[in-house]
């Protein structure tokens, strides 16, 4: 008669998971021969938890958190596999899953090999990063029929290996779709973390998970894109992008070439005495925040010869028209003309005086200012 209690607790013994180890996803109850399930028997299922009912390899019944007696009512995917009848008294055989539903967070990935990003102004760039990421188990019998398999334990570890690929192939696809450049990746990790965690979704899903958060702390570009990078923050944002890089990269080679001692040849010793000017002149239109102007777009103004614009209508030191015309006839001179080519006057260049007040420049022979009439004394 003890013996057959013994057998009977059993039979009615409570199934239950208490989780201990917060690592582990997939937890398969430890039934021995003993150990069947009979009518009456208790399922308790903690928050955060889900239990499956496995038989012979097909999924019956899922329970979410609660305290369970179980009968032909509340498992009837497993009633109808085993054809139980109403009410049943028989031992049953099947497997009972716990999946641990809570969210595992602090989870790093990394780039262990360079993904490739396309950049306007540097064409193809291997970029390496790093970061965390966060998921959850959101259907607990996509998940055991997709991943799990017939192991006793799966734990965030085996998860893990397999979603890398995953995140690592979304994250190449957003930076891919948000066309960020190089100079700008440092500062739009937000934007392009929530693409690649919006591309990863729907992978995460044919799993039975939901990645909840994704996080980038670093992209590393490669040594030599930095260092070009770098070196255009110094130029700054200005109009002439282009031209004023070329122009800091000339003035480091000039810098480069002032360093070498050899005097082989007239051209380096050439090269190496004008550096230092060549640089200052380079440098010191940067500083003045000038635009530096090549010597052969320039010229000299028609009245005081301060050196313009080529195309320039007016002068901007002495505000003078750049065009000029006979004193007599009123015919358009050429450049340094000395004489009018249609009356034969012969033409006089005013030598410039002194500068007024209002800043018109005034020639030798202005009485009064033309621009504001004071008296040139």
């Amino acid at each position: 008669m003890g013996l057959f209690k013994k057998i009977k607790k059993q039979l009615l013994a409570v199934i239950e998971y208490k989780n201990e180890n917060r690592d582990e996803i997939v937890y398969r109850y430890p039934l021995t021969e003993r150990d069947e399930i009979m009518n009456s028997s208790t399922l308790v299922v903690r928050e955060s938890q889900a239990a499956i009912f496995v038989h012979k390899g097909q999924i019956a019944d899922v329970f979410t958190a609660g305290t369970y007696k179980l009968s032909t009512e509340n498992i009837p995917f497993l009633t109808k596999l085993l054809s139980l009848p109403t009410g049943f008294n028989s031992p049953i055989k099947a497997e009972v899953y716990f999946v641990n539903l809570r969210q595992f967070t602090g989870l790093k990935w990394g780039t262990q090999n360079p993904i490739m990003m396309r950049d306007n102004d540097f064409g193809s760039i291997r970029v390496r990063g790093y970061g965390v990421y966060s998921f959850k188990v959101d259907d607990a019998k996509v998940f055991l029929k997709e991943m799990f398999g017939t192991a006793s334990s799966f734990s965030v570890s085996d998860v893990a290996n397999q979603l890398k690929p995953v995140l690592l192939s979304s994250l190449s696809d957003a930076i891919a779709e948000s066309k960020i450049s190089a100079l700008d990746l440092a500062a739009n990790y937000s934007e392009i973390a929530s693409k690649a965690q919006e591309c990863g979704a729907k992978s995460f899903t044919a799993f039975g998970l939901k990645i909840c958060s994704f996080v980038i702390e670093n992209l590393s570009l490669p040594e030599e894109v930095e260092k070009a990078l770098d070196e255009r923050t110094k130029v700054g944002v200005m109009e002439d992008k282009v031209g004023t890089y070329t122009r800091l990269k000339a003035a480091d080679a000039l810098g480069d070439a002032a360093k070498n001692p050899s005097g082989n040849n007239l051209a380096g010793l050439g090269v190496g005495l004008s550096a230092g000017s060549a640089m200052g002149n380079i440098f010191a239109g940067n500083l003045s925040g000038e635009n530096i102007e090549p010597k052969s777009d320039l010229v000299d103004c028609v009245n005081c010869g301060a050196k313009i614009k080529k195309r320039a209508k007016f002068c901007p030191e002495c505000g003078s028209k750049q065009s000029l015309s006979c004193p007599k006839c009123g015919h358009d001179l050429r450049k340094n003309a000395k004489f009018c080519s249609e009356c034969g006057t012969k033409i006089v260049k005013e030598k410039a005086g002194k500068t007024c007040e209002c800043g018109t420049v005034l020639t030798s022979k202005d009485k009064f200012c033309p621009n504001c009439g004071k008296e040139n004394n």
